[in-house]
């Protein structure tokens, strides 16, 4: 694989591009200043880009002039428009294990380190942190038996009330 460096204005985006990115674009884009560019552009001879659209726009959000690119001159043009679809597909097919993501978000958290830098939204990260059930509470509030508690099911709706 050869990296090569390229002008942001240089590099063209496919203007056929199926994948939405905008809402990752400042994502990515504090990613990079956080990490570096750590993950070349890939584009065809022309400079167009296959992978890495999102890359590109958080790269020229933040200034950057220059980019890590690799061409691959060595694809069909099947291929290509195959691996633009393939690329960005096969990064939805995976979940995480949230018990290991817990314990690596409070490491980074121990550490000190910005979290805000991973790219979840706040929401998520505060839902995903508040599932840590490991320490459990300090002191337990007494509770009134007698007061009415209602529940439903999240999934079907069903709705009782109690403690059952």
């Amino acid at each position: 694989m050869n990296i090569v460096m390229r002008n942001t204005d240089d590099i063209k985006p496919y203007e056929k591009n199926p994948r939405v990115n905008d809402r990752a674009v400042a994502a990515v884009a504090r990613s990079i200043v956080e990490f570096g560019f750590q993950q070349p552009i890939v584009v065809d001879a022309d400079d167009v880009i296959i992978v890495g659209h999102t890359r590109w726009k958080a790269a020229k959000k933040i200034g950057m002039k220059m980019v890590p690119v690799v061409v691959a001159d060595k694809l069909t043009p099947a291929q290509v428009k195959a691996y633009r679809i393939a690329d960005n597909q096969t990064n939805t097919l995976a979940d995480w294990d949230d018990a290991l993501l817990l314990g690596e978000l409070n490491a980074l958290k121990d550490d000190e380190f910005d979290l805000s830098a991973l790219g979840f939204a706040d929401d998520e990260l505060l839902k995903r942190m508040a599932a840590d059930n490991t320490q459990g509470p300090t002191e337990f509030a007494e509770v009134d038996e007698n007061i009415p508690t209602e529940h439903s099911c999240p999934r079907c709706g069903y709705k009782w009330s109690g403690g059952e």
